[in-house]
């Protein structure tokens, strides 16, 4: 069994229509072929191959020690972006995965049902690169994915409090890759002073949320940020969220730069770190884990499927199945 999962190549080469770019996730092309899926299928039922991983914009304003990608290019300035519409965006999105999926249509090891329903994509990760809330009309965006039957999971890394109160996503999860200021300094790099001050604003504004469902999720390092279990678990608890994420850094792309091989974690590690989270926060009693991927879910409730992603064609239900 792989120990990871399938990977981010080092140096992507995403397909762009202007500012919007998408990429496929390697474990949509396994999902066609029938070979494995995403850890988000098993937690919330995801169907992988009906999914787009894009973003609005590849431009980001923190510099993680744990990010694969390269901080020299990686610029966050704004000025001079002409920004496409939220309709636009989707049309572009869906028109990236539909060239990016086309070559499956004469695998063998694709059936024509599967093929045929990945090229109607049900559901979005805006997760792909950069940091969604920098793009000016993500609100609407989220509501144009909806309007065309397409369910949202939006990454951020809460820098933003004050756009992240105006999304609605199908599930929204936030980046809480430190329990501590120094922790946060040493390991996100924000280009922004204020970052740690909004993020745990964006905290409170997670409380607030009642019809989007809520995720913390923390990128692991092994002798980085992972200590002070409790205090995560604060910020959990200050977030109310419906569920806590761990997931082991990768030793990929640019990253291997700056951290050594041994800084990812063993899943065992994971497991350990999330239960001692989970005896400090006693309402999160469902525990469940993918080791393929390394991650650890906290749930308040057995049920963590979304209604709306559940269902897809006989080969898929088979697949649940197995």
């Amino acid at each position: 069994m792989s120990d990871s999962g399938p990977k981010q190549v080092d140096d992507p080469d995403y397909h762009h229509v202007n500012h919007t770019a998408a990429q496929t996730c390697g474990w949509t092309a396994n999902a066609l072929r029938g070979e494995g899926r995403c850890y988000k299928n098993h937690f919330y039922g995801i169907q992988s191959h009906r999914c787009i991983q894009m973003t609005p914009v590849v431009k980001c304003n923190e510099r993680c020690v744990f990010c694969w990608r390269d901080h020299a290019g990686h610029s966050y300035e704004l000025d001079g972006v002409e920004w496409d519409d939220p309709e636009a965006v989707v049309d572009a999105s869906i028109d990236l995965q539909r060239k990016l999926l086309s070559g499956f249509g004469g695998n063998d090891e694709v059936p024509r049902k599967v093929f045929d329903e990945a090229m109607e994509p049900r559901h979005v990760a805006i997760s792909l690169d950069g940091e969604p809330t920098l793009y000016p009309y993500l609100p609407e965006l989220i509501e144009a994915f909806h309007d065309r039957g397409i369910t949202t999971f939006l990454v951020s890394n809460g820098t933003r409090p004050e756009v992240i109160r105006e999304c609605d996503p199908t599930q929204l999860y936030i980046s809480v890759d430190a329990a501590d200021r120094h922790t946060f300094d040493e390991t996100v790099g924000a280009m922004e002073d204020d970052a740690w001050e909004r993020l745990l604003e964006t905290l409170d504004v997670l409380a607030e949320k009642d019809e989007t469902r809520t995720v913390i999720r923390t990128t692991l390092v092994e002798g980085v940020n992972m200590h002070t279990p409790e205090w995560y678990a604060v910020m959990c608890e200050r977030a109310d969220v419906d569920f806590v994420e761990m997931k082991a850094y990768m030793h990929v792309g640019h990253s291997r730069g700056r951290l050594d091989r041994s800084s990812m974690p063993s899943h065992e590690a994971v497991r350990a770190f999330t239960k001692e989270i989970q005896s400090f926060l006693p309402a999160f009693d469902c525990y469940r884990e993918v080791e393929a991927s390394r991650v650890a879910l906290l749930a308040r409730d057995e049920d963590t499927w979304v209604p709306k992603l559940k269902g897809g064609s006989e080969f898929w239900a088979r697949e649940l199945a197995d």
